[in-house]
This record gives C-alpha cells, structure tokens and sequence, in this order.
C-alpha cells in the first residue's frame, strides 16, 4: 500500500499542541495549499462528463453515486468490499481499490470526488483532493473536528474548486420558503429558535449505540474488511462490530451522535435564513457523559450576536427524543413532530417546520398560516442537490452548501459536541482567534492527534 505524506507534528495539522491551546489561526494557514500551486481544477465543459470517484461506496455512497451517475464513474474506493459489492456491480468498468490515498495518486484523470466515508475520514479525504485541484462533494458533517472545518473551507475557497456538502435538505422547497417567509416579516425579528432529531433513536428503537463502554472482545477481522486502513487518522483500535458498518456514529472518535448528523440538515435552514456564523457561547445539558461515546440524550443552546440588521438569537438544540416546550399557539389536536423539526419565535409570531432539513414550514396558529400573503419566490430553485455540484464543476455557478457556508455551519455544530463532552460547562468561543477563552482544557477537543500515516 502507498503511503502518503505523513506530517511530524502532533495534531496532522501543521499546529503543535502549544498553537492548538492558543489558537493559532497562522499555523493552521500551513496547511492550504492555494491554487496556483495545485494548478487549479481542470476545467470541464458543460457539453463533457466529469471523471468521479467515489470514496466510501458501500452505504450512503452508494446513493450519492447513483445521483451522479450522469457523469463518468471510474473508480471506486471502499476499505469493506464485502458491503460495496453491489456496488462494484453497478459501475463495473470503475477500478476498485481500498485506500483513498492510492486512488487519488494513481488516477490522475479524476476531476471530482464524492467522499461518503464515516465521519473521521471525511477532512483527510477532502483535503487532499482539494490539494491536487480535485472537486468535492463530502456528505455530512463536513469533518469530525472544529479545526478541520475550518481548515477545510479555506483550503477550498484558496484552491477555487466547486464543492457541496451532502445535507440534501438545502435543495427542498421548504428550505427557500424559510428564508423568504422570515426575510419577509412573517413572523418579525427571530430571537430564538428550538430544533430537534430524535436521533439517535428512530421509531423507538436505538438507530446506533451511544452512552456505552469499549466492547472488550476482540473477534477476527472479516476477510474482506481492510481494518488498518477503516480508522484512518483516529486512534487504532481492535475491530469491533459494534463500530461497522453504521454503528460508528455514536464514538467519540469517529462520529458526533445525534448532533452532528442530524443536527446538520436540521439547523442549516436556520443558520441560512438567520444569516448566522460564529456563535458567542455555548452550554448543553445531558444524560451520562461517557469516555467512549456521546450520551443518549443532549440539549444544547448557543447564543449568536446581531448581525445584518437581525436581531441577536439563542439557539436550542435537543436530541435523544428530547423535545422543546409545546408553543401555546399550537392547535389541541396538532402535534409536534417526535422526529425532526424546528420552532422559529419572532417578535411577531412563530413558525413550525416538521421533517428533517426544513421541508415543511407553517405559521402557527393555522388561521394565521391562511392568512398570510406570502411574499413573491426570490430565492433560485434547486435543479437537484447534486445537479448543483455537477454544474459547478463544469461552470462555476454556486452551489447552496459549498464548503463557505458548510464550513461555519459544522464548526458551530461541533462545538456543541465538544461542549457535551466537557460536561456541558458553558464555553465562550472567539472564532477570530480560533480558541475556547473560559475553559482553556476544553480547547483539546477542537482537534485530536492524528495516527502516524495520515495528514490534513
């Protein structure tokens, strides 16, 4: 197996552990590579097929795939050839391999890539497509770390090439409706919002594992399972079921929980029609904090400055099958959504969306809804989640969750995670100078060692 170039410092990220309690803004710069070093994506004109490869094939990928498959498949990577079999079978004339290092050094004919790995690989993944002038669609969450985050929406805004993050809900109806109902006055200036996924629970039942200990057994890796290469720049441990396929959302090491996947679709409508960034200052409650995966059940709040002539916003988010208070304007007989939604709360009036990533939203209560004059459709529509990113690799036309809006948005998800995992302490958090200012401890989970082999 090929080996990249492996980085000496602690973190993988050009940044000693000094410059990570400081927050080094400059060291993490070392990192991005700009354009006219790489030589800048190739352009493709509309009329021809981008050459995509896919990275993580086996789950999610899959489907990414399948919605890209307008253009040239031609290579495949997954380290569990077993689970991408079928779709090995799909795309048959794409060389297979199991190491995204190697597949990006060989096949240099590759002009996009679609990154649906688990969440750990996403940030190295991407990174070194972007290096070598590649565009990216990398599903959600963008990275596993704040740092990464960060890191990664510069380089690709340094290196010019098109990207989209997969929280497909940026490209509903529902979402435009959001930000021109709002931008309109409907419901006046918003002060605070509630938004929830009852992951990582679904219809009653544990979707993946969370408040638990490591498993101690150590059963034999399967046969078709490349398990040096699954946890990539995370710390090594022994093979486990109870980490793949799926079940790894709910590790410290390889996921977020609840937060970072769902948390993802459901706040990017709030964050798009509230124009937020940075937030000022988190704090969260939970059930038990273990040492191996987030807990079952959390409640996070983050408080945002004013900004573009809105108003400041406290943001609450809740998750486990927690649910915010039920707004008093509701009908008797209506419910709120277990699963996924959001309550906006203006000065004038509130707005309930039901279902994941802003599909469905209504004033409340209906007779308001019925009365509402709403506003002419200023925002573009969507050709497609993925038929943006296709276009904006051969165009340059912008996509709605490129990596400058994908960016922040994960960054601040993330702090709430790291917010859980220090007991929910409140943290004040200077994103200029890219530090945690309260709790000096707590910066130590903006990022994490990588493993000797891997390197943003």
């Amino acid at each position: 197996m090929e080996k990249s170039r492996i980085n000496t410092d602690r973190h993988g990220l050009g940044i000693s552990r000094r410059d990570l309690m400081r927050g080094s803004v400059a060291a993490m710069a070392l990192t991005v590579v700009p354009a006219d070093v790489v030589g800048g994506p190739r352009r493709i004109p509309p009329s021809e097929k981008l050459n995509i490869a896919g990275i993580g094939v086996g789950g999610q990928g899959r489907w990414d795939l399948d919605n890209v498959n307008s253009e040239n498949i031609i290579a495949l990577c997954d380290v569990d050839w077993d689970r991408a079999a079928d779709t090995f079978k799909t795309y048959p004339k794409a060389k297979q391999y199991r190491d995204f290092r190697v597949i990006l050094e060989k096949e240099k004919s590759v002009d996009a890539v679609v990154v649906a790995t688990p969440d750990h690989n996403h940030a190295v993944a991407t990174m070194m497509a972007i290096k070598m002038g590649k565009h990216v669609y990398c599903e959600k969450p963008l990275t596993r770390t704040v740092r990464e985050a960060r890191a990664v929406a510069a380089a690709a805004r340094q290196a010019g090439v098109a990207t989209q993050m997969g929280n497909q809900g940026m490209a509903f109806e529902g979402n435009r409706l959001i930000n021109e109902w709002i931008w309109d006055g409907a419901i006046g200036q918003v002060h605070e919002v509630h938004a929830w996924s009852d992951r990582p629970t679904h219809n009653g039942q544990l979707f993946w594992a969370q408040g638990v200990d490591r498993p101690k057994e150590t059963p034999p890796v399967p046969s078709t399972l490349d398990w040096n290469v699954w946890p990539g720049p995370a710390p090594y441990r022994p093979y486990h079921p109870a980490y793949v396929p799926f079940a790894w959302r709910g590790w410290w090491d390889f996921g977020s929980g609840g937060l970072g996947d769902m948390g993802i679709h459901n706040l990017a409508p709030v964050f798009s029609a509230l124009k937020l960034g940075a937030p000022t200052s988190v704090y969260a409650s939970s059930t038990l904090v273990y040492k191996e995966t987030l807990p079952l059940a959390s409640i996070v709040h983050y408080e945002f400055p004013a900004r573009e002539g809105m108003a400041p916003v406290k943001l609450h988010w809740y998750d486990g099958g927690m649910l915010p208070a039920r707004p008093d304007e509701l009908e008797p007989e209506r419910e709120l959504s277990r699963e996924d939604g959001l309550i906006f709360v203006g000065d004038k009036g509130k707005m309930v969306v039901e279902g994941w990533g802003g599909n469905s939203p209504r004033l409340i209560p209906e007779a308001k809804m019925k009365a509402y004059k709403r506003p002419p459709k200023t925002q573009p529509r969507s050709i497609g989640h993925h038929k943006e990113w296709i276009r904006a690799c051969k165009t340059g036309s912008p996509t709605r969750s490129n990596f400058d809006f994908a960016g922040p948005l994960t960054e601040a998800v993330l702090l709430g995670t790291v917010c859980i995992r220090v007991g929910g302490k409140r943290l004040i958090w200077d994103s200029k100078n890219f530090k945690i200012t309260n709790l000096p401890e707590a910066n130590e989970y903006l990022h994490y060692e990588y493993r000797s082999g891997w390197t943003l």
